[in-house]
């Protein structure tokens, strides 16, 4: 009989061995698993366990079982990568639930699915109403990807016809009160306009549990006392109201000035300054 010491250390080379196996075969195997992934993802797990509790059970077949699972699992993705008959095989294929807005009953039993399992898929997506749906697809790892008809889908700039900023990746310059160089790199700023933007909101470094470069390159920041507020960021809106207070007293010149040259230059630059307040106002807008 094994004692609890030898136990202990089976069962953390094993995690080891687990944990290098899972490495080795990549993020996959750890997302939602295919029904090939799930079958040898259990196995694996039974010859650890049975290894680690049984002393009958050697430690090298334990070892040699999981090689060869994770030979063969590899091995299944490689073969999955060439060819398509077999990813297909392996991996399964999609099984189309909703056509054209109808329910395909016979595709939802072959599945296995009572309408009670479908309309709970739904519900995860936040669709509440079949007659909301046009397309709804089971996905090989049981996930369900719904397509929304037309008219119950959300509005987009795009169907406005409404142009809006490319934004970029936010940066966490600030974790637990200290600087992440390299992602303060990347947001091309420095650790001196760091400190400047932390001076103007009133807090200190040491303060600061969580800080980020949004998009616009503005610091966001959370800090450790919850209860303190914390002054929001100002540039772009100053900005905005700077080139609408420009825009208006072009526009009051023109109509104080009795000079004709001067009216029509004061009004062509007014609308100029109207064009550039349209173009950059949906950037400098909170």
């Amino acid at each position: 009989m094994l004692t609890g010491m030898e136990v202990v250390l089976r069962a953390f080379l094993f995690v080891l061995i687990l944990f290098i196996t899972a490495k080795l075969l990549g993020k996959k195997h750890i997302s939602q698993l295919s029904l090939f992934e799930y079958i040898a993802g259990i196995t694996l797990g039974d010859i650890a366990g049975e290894v680690i509790l049984s002393a009958e059970a050697k430690i090298s077949n334990g070892i040699l079982g999981i090689f060869v699972f994770g030979i063969v699992s590899y091995l299944a993705d490689v073969i999955s990568l060439k060819s398509k008959t077999l990813r297909n095989i392996i991996e399964g294929t999609g099984t189309v639930l909703v056509e054209n807005g109808k329910l395909l009953e016979e595709n939802l039993k072959n599945e296995k699915y009572t309408i009670d399992d479908f309309s709970s898929l739904l519900r995860q997506k936040d669709v509440f109403s079949l007659s909301e749906v046009e397309y709804a697809v089971l996905e090989p790892k049981g996930m369900l990807s719904v397509m929304l008809k037309k008219e119950n889908r959300p509005i987009t700039p795009k169907d406005m016809k409404m142009k809006v900023p490319n934004e970029k990746v936010p940066q966490t310059v600030i974790m637990d009160g200290n600087i992440l160089y390299d992602s303060l790199k990347k947001a091309g700023k420095t650790a001196a306009w760091l400190n400047e933007e932390l001076a103007k909101i009133g807090v200190t470094l040491d303060n600061v549990f969580f800080g980020q470069v949004n998009s616009y390159g503005e610091l966001i920041v959370d800090i450790f006392d919850d209860k303190l507020k914390l002054a929001s960021p100002q540039e772009r809106p100053l900005m905005l109201a700077t080139i609408k207070k420009i825009q208006a007293d072009l526009e009051i010149y023109a109509l104080q000035t009795d000079n004709k040259e001067a009216k029509a230059m004061y009004n062509k630059n007014a609308a100029k300054m109207l064009e550039v307040q349209n173009l950059v106002k949906i950037y400098l807008e909170n």
